[in-house]
């Protein structure tokens, strides 16, 4: 082996994973409704924004539908936001998460889901199912109320 290839070999990248959660167990919110998702979106999000620009959010669930946490996945202008896939299921892995609630707001105040907004449920859907992850709702929100698609019978 050559010294340019010898050197190369220690200028790897090395990638270390961490999950702390310094929620105990018992005090986590069970989510058995949207209703109880939105309030915790509702409270986690800032009420400056929602009517201005469109953000996207994910609920992390364990196995029973307790919540483990709310990340913020992605920012954008008044009518739309790229939510990158790769970023939420990286999210969803790293919290150990098992299901996840999809949220993002709709500055316009309308609750009707766009195609995009159907479309980007789909391909999330379908990727939860090869991590044997579950993509149980997505909520659209407003500061005064919001829509899920698993009520209304839009989840794929």
């Amino acid at each position: 082996m050559n010294q340019l290839s010898l050197q190369s070999l220690f200028r790897v990248n090395e990638i270390e994973i961490i999950y702390r959660n310094p929620v105990p167990y018992q005090d986590r919110i069970q989510i058995r409704q949207s209703a109880t998702a939105y309030e915790i979106l509702r409270a986690m999000w800032d009420i400056n924004r929602m009517e201005l620009v469109e953000e996207f959010k994910i609920l992390l669930l364990d196995q029973k539908n307790n919540c483990l946490a709310v990340s913020d996945i992605a920012s954008g202008g008044m009518s739309a936001c790229l939510a990158d896939p790769r970023v939420i299921f990286a999210t969803a892995l790293k919290a150990r998460a098992t299901g996840l609630i999809l949220a993002h707001n709709h500055p316009s105040g309308n609750l009707t889901p766009s195609e995009a907004d159907q479309v980007l449920t789909r391909k999330l859907k379908d990727g939860g199912k090869l991590l044997d992850i579950a993509v149980l709702d997505h909520l659209i929100v407003t500061p005064h109320s919001y829509l899920s698609f698993a009520d209304d019978g839009l989840m794929p």
